[in-house]
């Protein structure tokens, strides 16, 4: 049995959570099983989870396998980027200065606010009639 040398990193934000595994390969990307052109509707989303490769100079070293789940595309994007930097560090540590530069190991700590009683959401307030 031979072993294939893999790299873990966990991503979150908002509710969505990412796990990325980094083995050597050709550079082929692969999102719940999905391309990520197929994955994310924007372009925008699809350029996010490529930053930390394209940052390290890695592109196309390794295949990237995520499974991500829960939240919106939006904030699923967010974490499979978290997650790859996190495991291109695990990989070589001497990338980390380049991928903190850049914002890549920061989590982002906004969440969604929960709605309080006798409110119609979490912060917005009932219009106030004077009579």
């Amino acid at each position: 049995m031979t072993t294939q040398q893999q790299y873990l990193g966990t991503g979150r934000r908002k509710s969505a959570v990412a796990r990325v595994f980094l083995r050597p390969g050709s550079g082929r990307i692969e999102i719940n099983k999905q391309p990520p052109e197929q994955y994310f509707p924007s372009e925008s989303l699809k350029i996010k989870v490529r930053q930390p490769l394209l940052a390290s100079e890695t592109d196309g070293k390794f295949d990237v396998m995520v499974r991500v789940h829960g939240g919106g595309k939006s904030g699923q994007a967010d974490a499979v980027r978290l997650g790859i930097a996190r495991a291109l560090q695990n990989y070589n540590l001497e990338l980390r200065p380049l991928l903190k530069k850049g914002g890549y190991l920061t989590r982002d700590p906004r969440k969604h606010e929960r709605k309080k009683y006798g409110r119609p959401g979490a912060r917005k307030r009932f219009q106030y009639s004077k009579r």
